[in-house]
């Protein structure tokens, strides 16, 4: 039998995120504090660890919001996100779905950022937002973890009160 240059399989490298991370977690669970005051609450069903880059990629997200006095705003579910563990600021990506405590209001999109520092989440991806008495449809919103105070561009629906961006 005789073999020679390219013939046969060819062996294929491809590297995953599994393969690179420093740790990996399964089951999750981080408290985001601010002042010692419980802000968020971080699950993943698997976690992937880079410690130069101090963050870590999430599978199956469900992160729980709290507000300043510690009462539950919202919560986010999503398929993947990054957090950035030196800042607390969080990316939920895929079927990204948050709701509202106060009253189940529901917000989907497909990609948001959560700031710890600003206490914000940010989007410039469509969105659709359902509450009791809204329905709002947008690209690209600014707005606090419980969707008190709402910025978006693009709007249109139906209810409510809702600020538009001044241009």
């Amino acid at each position: 039998m005789v073999f020679g240059c390219g013939e046969g399989v060819k062996p294929t490298a491809t590297t995953t995120v599994a393969d690179s991370a420093d740790q990996v977690l399964i089951g999750m669970k981080h408290y985001v504090t601010t002042n010692s005051i419980l802000r968020a609450l971080v699950l993943a069903d698997t976690a992937y660890f880079f410690n130069a880059q101090q963050t870590a990629e999430l599978r199956v997200v469900h992160v729980t919001f709290f507000d300043a006095q510690g009462a539950k705003t919202s919560t986010l579910t999503a398929n993947q996100g990054t957090f950035h563990w030196r800042t607390g600021d969080m990316e939920g990506r895929g079927n990204v779905i948050v709701i509202r405590s106060s009253d189940g209001g529901t917000l989907h999109t497909e990609a948001m950022h959560y700031s710890q520092t600003k206490n914000q989440v940010t989007s410039d991806l469509p969105f659709t937002f359902d509450s009791p008495n809204q329905h709002l449809k947008g690209v690209g919103f600014t707005a606090d973890p419980d969707f008190k105070n709402v910025t978006a561009t693009r709007v249109t629906g139906t209810g409510g009160q809702f600020v538009l961006p001044s241009h």
